[in-house]
């Protein structure tokens, strides 16, 4: 049954309080996920535990059949929206949040070689926008990459915002973390991935590419993009553009990129 919260300073529910700011320390290991769809996803993936939920009282008969399989040690908090307000430090307009522990993140050698034989991986490199980066989740998701690698600039994917915008996406797609952009190429091309890095003076068109068994797409920051280091090693592919405009953002090329190669047929295949 809901437990209910009339008092924003209970002790019981210490981990909603001020949100916004404690999520950006990573909360020992925990995060926090906000909104239904957010939440029905998150319900779905073993690799999260799920600590507890807040939910606005109003939100608790829609969700009832989604909550009735969390176990039974699981605790739901119900507050109404003024309370549950106070206790986050901002308005909380979907009436759902919840606290879940974080997985441990696998050597990148690891998490590649646990894939498919034909395996479409994404890569990003000094991405600091929560939104950029849960909306290349979103697409990651959606059209079936198989994992996501980060470098140690790129912002956390399990960031509250970044969980949003990325619609559960981020809570989908394996992920993990390469001490660097280098470290990130050498782990992909000993795993026997062709690299591709998308850049706005690449040497080959996007449309003409073909993938391989195990293709690994590079993404950078918009304004720097990719360092000229991994453009020499890597193959360098680019999105045409009308009037020499050259500007797209990242997320969005993530999706026209990741669309071209999900639907690109191997070589050697007719």
């Amino acid at each position: 049954m809901p437990i209910a919260i009339t008092d924003p300073d209970d002790p019981r529910i210490e981990a909603y309080r001020a949100v916004r700011e404690r999520d950006l320390v990573g909360r020992e290991h925990r995060f926090v996920a906000e909104g239904e769809v957010v939440l029905r996803v998150l319900l779905k993936q073993a690799r999260f535990s799920i600590e507890s939920l807040l939910l606005s009282e109003n939100r608790l008969e829609s969700l009832a059949e989604a909550t009735a399989i969390l176990p039974s040690d699981v605790p739901v908090y119900a507050a109404s929206r003024a309370v549950m307000d106070a206790i986050v430090g901002f308005p909380i307009h979907r009436g759902v949040l919840a606290v879940a522990h974080r997985a441990a993140l696998p050597p990148v050698d690891e998490l590649l070689a646990g894939l498919p034989h034909e395996a479409l991986v994404v890569g990003l490199v000094g991405l600091a926008n929560h939104d950029n980066v849960g909306g290349i989740f979103r697409n990651a998701a959606a059209f079936g990459a198989d994992a996501v690698l980060l470098d140690e600039a790129t912002c956390d994917p399990l960031y509250r915002k970044a969980i949003r915008v990325s619609v559960g996406g981020a809570l989908v797609v394996p992920f993990t973390r390469t001490p660097s952009a280098d470290a990130m190429v050498q782990g992909l091309q000993k795993a026997g991935f062709e690299v591709l890095s998308l850049t706005p003076s690449g040497q080959e068109i996007l449309g003409r590419i073909q993938r391989t068994s195990r293709t690994a797409l590079l993404l950078g920051a918009e304004g720097p993009g990719l360092p000229p280091s991994l453009l020499a090693r890597t193959r360098t592919v680019t999105i045409p553009m009308s009037g020499g405009f050259d500007s797209l953002n990242v997320a969005t090329t993530s999706g026209i990129a990741l669309h071209h190669l999900a639907g690109a047929g191997l070589k050697g295949s007719i």
